[in-house]
């Protein structure tokens, strides 16, 4: 009689035992999971709505018209225009008047004219490239940079610059996408659009099942900040490689600075939403273990040892 219930009360112990095994293994893996979408979810939501909205981006674009790197590409980038278009026209300038023309441009980006100019041309800009992205047809984007001529040729006029009336202003539409990118472009911003939505709820919705499916749940949620704290970092540093390896493929390496300058504008967002996630997922998991330390001092006894009052451990039973 004593040998049976001794065999029946181990074979229940062994069934609890996998099953509590089982649970924390399949509460792992949905844990894991949730903090892998996480930081892509929160990139998804970047691309999807950070970007693509023009007034978000003419926000974070305005800053760089005081940029001194962004300036200085800005006047190269449209004074040659101006001397090339000056060039072809019927009346080209003197020699002598090239070098007034850069430095009218370079004058003229220091100016609110200049400011004004800009966020019209971004503004034009993102709308185009926005509204190819939503229509089908194959035309090349491009933008109008008459606005920006018309206002150098009026800030040399105020300067009494010789010649300043024989610039030109003519509508020159400058490529900024090639039609046979934009079937590419499409389908991604169509994948974009739909995991902005389900990445971060997939994740959040992982974790919670995770959560609730693990034997000890305050372990879980531990687990899970600390995970989400390692996916904010990750994020960070995929910014950060991103950013080379942008910078590593320019063409003109003197550019570099100017498109520093824009990449950092643009992933301000992206590198504020990382350090969030890092601060979210390590004041979480110090919550967690405040707490639980502080609920073991109040149900220990006076006097009592620190390794005697483990919760959950059984005294082991001789027989």
């Amino acid at each position: 009689m004593a040998t049976t219930v001794t065999g029946t009360t181990t074979h229940g112990v062994t069934t609890a035992a996998v099953s509590r095994r089982l649970r924390n293994a399949f509460s792992a893996a949905l844990i894991a999971v949730s903090c892998l979408l996480l930081p892509c979810g929160a990139l998804a939501v970047w691309a999807a709505y950070g970007l693509t909205d023009t007034g978000r981006y003419v926000a974070a674009m305005t800053p760089l018209a005081s940029d001194p790197a962004v300036r200085d590409v800005v006047a190269e980038t449209v004074g040659d225009g101006i001397l090339r278009e000056a060039a072809l026209g019927r009346h080209p300038l003197h020699a002598e008047v090239k070098p007034f023309v850069h430095d009218a441009v370079r004058s003229f980006t220091h100016t609110r004219a200049f400011h004004t100019a800009w966020d019209a041309a971004n503004e034009a800009a993102h709308r185009a490239v926005m509204t190819a992205l939503h229509d089908d047809r194959a035309d090349d984007v491009s933008v109008d940079l008459a606005p920006v001529v018309d206002g150098i040729k009026r800030q040399l006029a105020a300067d009494h610059a010789p010649f300043a009336d024989r610039i030109p202003v003519t509508h020159t539409r400058v490529a900024l996408l090639p039609a046979h990118d934009l079937v590419t472009l499409r389908k991604g911003y169509h994948v974009l659009d739909v995991a902005a939505f389900w990445l971060p709820l997939t994740a959040v919705l992982l974790a919670a099942a995770g959560i609730a499916l693990a034997a000890c749940r305050r372990r879980a949620l531990t687990a899970t900040a600390l995970g989400t704290a390692l996916g904010g970092a990750l994020l960070g540093l995929a910014v950060s490689l991103g950013r080379r390896l942008t910078l590593a493929d320019l063409p003109d390496q003197t550019h570099r600075p100017a498109a520093a300058a824009v990449y950092d504008a643009l992933t301000t967002t992206l590198r504020t939403a990382s350090w969030l996630l890092v601060a979210l997922g390590l004041t979480t998991a110090a919550a967690t273990w405040l707490t639980h330390r502080a609920r073991l001092a109040r149900r220990r006894p006076a006097g009592t040892p620190a390794h005697s009052a483990r919760p959950g451990k059984r005294p082991r039973i001789e027989v």
